[in-house]
């Protein structure tokens, strides 16, 4: 999507953000966040990672790890880079769950290097409980020599954590890498806390820290609207 444009006026190129799904798919979440950041002047492309491969929507479906979608991320960035509305020099990524961990990894030197097309970079990433147990300990989730700021969204009563988990997250980072990474935590908040849909109940293998179980996905309008602010905040100050 692209901010609109007056007729007869001459598009400045723009900052854009790149948004990825969740385990359960393209499901409101991003067109939801996506008018946002449309209405702050920046440009946004929803990636659909689940269609060109064929997979089922949620955990049962989806590849085994995340980083066989990072490449998905980085194409994405690729394709804006070249568009004549955007302005290759600012481009963003976001996501939720699945989506966020994208998000989170893509910020890692090893992945950016790994995959980023030469001349091309993510300038900020922002991920929305991003099942912030996992990092350093899962296979591929090494999250540490960080190239750009991170934002961080996460549920107070998200099933996948549990409160101890965000601080000791934290605490865990290098100082370096500490000190590019803001944290949020919205109190009382599940997991897809900002999906404006009824109320279900799925269960994943990776919640419950890996134990595996049921997780809630609630809507808060609250939590949404104060999540959706500081990722506006997060994204500007970033592409200024």
């Amino acid at each position: 999507q692209v901010p609109l444009i007056e007729p007869g006026e001459t598009p400045v190129p723009a900052p854009a953000v790149v948004i990825c799904h969740g385990s359960d798919g393209v499901d409101g979440r991003g067109a939801l966040h996506a008018g946002a950041l449309n209405r702050a002047g920046f440009v946004t492309l929803e990636l659909d990672m689940w269609a060109a491969r064929g997979t089922v929507r949620g955990a049962v479906g989806r590849p085994s790890s995340v980083p066989q979608t990072l490449p998905d991320a980085f194409a994405a960035l690729s394709f804006l880079a070249k568009q004549p509305e955007v302005d290759p020099a600012r481009i963003a990524v976001m996501g939720f769950s699945w989506g966020g961990v994208v998000s989170l990894l893509s910020a890692t030197r090893r992945y950016a290097q790994d995959l980023a097309e030469p001349g091309t970079a993510f300038v900020a990433h922002a991920a929305f409980y991003p099942a912030l147990w996992s990092y350093n300990r899962a296979p591929g989730h090494e999250f540490a020599d960080l190239v750009a700021p991170v934002l961080i969204q996460a549920g107070g009563a998200d099933a996948y954590d549990d409160p101890q988990v965000c601080d000791g997250f934290l605490d865990s980072l290098a100082p370096a890498d500490r000190a590019k990474v803001s944290l949020v935590v919205h109190e009382g908040a599940t997991h897809a806390f900002d999906r404006d849909l009824p109320s279900k109940v799925i269960h994943d293998p990776y919640a419950h820290k890996g134990k595996g179980g049921p997780v809630l996905f609630e809507f808060s309008p609250t939590a949404t609207a104060a999540a959706q602010a500081r990722l506006v905040a997060f994204f500007s100050e970033a592409f200024r």
